[in-house]
């Protein structure tokens, strides 16, 4: 017999860095605190894309995905989970953050992680995020995400 389908919630992550800088959004929700560029992978969207959609919707910066720093998987007690892929980025252009509110921010901007200590971000795990990107932590390479069924690589 057939189980059913556990429902999970898909979630991308970015971590943009330019060089001591790193890339914030002002949140438009949760108190208006500063988050990463962050959201929800629509259904039919690959985990990556969503990432890049995710940090150019909010920020108004385009980026080119580096790597993955982690993967969080959060099943919990009443059946359902969530998967966050936490990836890391660098900017695709020049192009300046955005900092005229819109419907998915109030702003974003760089920040150096000396700055960011003085920002009221989200969550904790933002500035220790980037202080691990800013000391050299590992980047995985984004072949770990793959379809089902491509080949290994140098197979």
């Amino acid at each position: 017999m057939a189980r059913e389908p556990i429902p999970t919630w898909y979630y991308a992550l970015v971590v943009v860095r330019k060089d001591d800088r790193f890339l914030l959004m002002h949140e438009r929700t949760h108190g208006q605190p500063w988050y990463l560029p962050a959201g929800r992978v629509e259904p039919g969207e690959r985990l990556a894309d969503g990432a890049c959609r995710e940090a150019l919707e909010e920020t108004g910066v385009p980026v080119k995905l580096d790597g993955i720093l982690r993967v969080e998987h959060s099943p919990s007690e009443d059946g359902t989970a969530r998967l966050r892929v936490i990836f890391a980025a660098h900017p695709a252009s020049d192009l300046p953050p955005r900092t005229v509110p819109d419907a998915e921010s109030l702003g974003a901007a760089w920040v150096t992680v000396d700055e960011m200590q003085r920002l009221t971000l989200r969550e904790a795990q933002v500035l220790e995020l980037c202080r691990y990107v800013a000391r050299g932590g590992a980047v995985h390479p984004l072949s770990l995400l793959t379809e089902e069924g491509a080949p290994l690589p140098g197979a």
